[in-house]
């Protein structure tokens, strides 16, 4: 299957702060990998780097090619016609996202007139009140209208998944979307992004610190640390043969329903230094920065 999103060698920094070194990744059509790492190792910058969100300070070298045009070689207006129609991204919290003073659907529909200013207004009202269906949002029609702050946190979020799917993209980027919500709503979520995947055929970059939330959604994990991807393979290889002792450690401080209540849970304490060994395949599919044995 071929790649709709590669990332090749791709280096960012802030003045003399590297903030992702050489980064290569790449996610298959209709896929979803999952991107994992604890605060600040460069997860969502790289988001916001496949958007072109990240201002004039932000140096980048490398490739990021989607459907094998590199965004990063686009003017301003050819990547404000991929951004929301082609790639959508879907952030981290909704009430910050979204403008407290617009009817929320009056802000899904800003989406789509940006792309198809041809539309009706009724066409445009359709096109919103079908895409609040498709996150289940109840009575869309009656609630269009609403604002942002009498909807719930789980509601919030739907109205941005909404916001980001309403013009069918093929990339869907979801950076943390269930990182402020309870358990039930977070599980409500990640299904509502399974079944959209499957419905749409969407490919996803999935961004997230929790392991057991990406364990869910991913068909492939890659896992950084300090701008440094560390790991990347399927699921099942990443939770059940992980090489690098980063992977490791992350895996063992996640609780399970077989930690012992009366036992502390484990901290994360990794210190090593990678930047220096490459990134090797290991075994079909799996690529790790493991130093080689004699």
């Amino acid at each position: 299957m071929a790649a709709l999103l590669e990332i090749n060698r791709l280096t960012m920094r802030f003045s003399a702060t590297e903030v992702v070194h050489d980064l290569s990744l790449a996610i298959e059509e209709r896929t979803t990998l999952g991107l994992v790492g604890e605060s600040g190792s460069g997860k969502s910058v790289t988001a916001l780097a496949i958007t072109r969100l990240l201002d004039h300070r932000a140096q980048m070298t490398g490739a990021i090619r989607y459907a094998g045009q590199d965004l990063l070689s686009l003017d301003s207006e050819a990547m404000r016609r991929l951004r929301g129609k082609e790639i959508a991204m879907v952030f981290q919290e909704p009430m910050t996202a979204l403008n407290p003073v617009m009817p929320i659907g009056e802000q899904i529909a800003e989406a789509v007139r940006v792309h198809h200013p041809e539309q009706s207004r009724k066409a445009v009202r359709d096109a919103v009140i079908e895409a609040m269906h498709a996150v289940a949002l109840p009575e869309p029609a009656r609630r269009y209208n609403d604002y942002p702050h009498q909807f719930s946190g789980g509601q919030r979020q739907r109205i941005l998944i909404a916001m980001a799917i309403v013009n069918r993209p093929r990339l869907l980027i979801a950076d943390e979307p269930t990182t402020a919500l309870d358990v039930t709503v977070q599980r409500q979520i990640l299904e509502l992004l399974a079944d959209l995947k499957e419905r749409f055929g969407l490919t996803m970059l999935f961004i997230s610190h929790d392991l057991a939330v990406v364990s869910q959604v991913s068909d492939r994990v890659a896992v950084m640390r300090r701008g440094l991807l560390l790991e990347e393979a399927s699921r099942a290889a990443i939770f059940r043969t992980p090489m690098h002792a980063y992977t490791r450690a992350l895996l063992g401080a996640a609780p399970t329903m077989e930690t012992p209540l009366d036992s502390p849970l484990a901290t994360l304490d990794f210190r090593g230094d990678d930047a220096r060994i490459p990134l090797r395949e290991m075994a079909d599919g799996h690529w790790a920065r493991v130093a080689e044995t004699v």
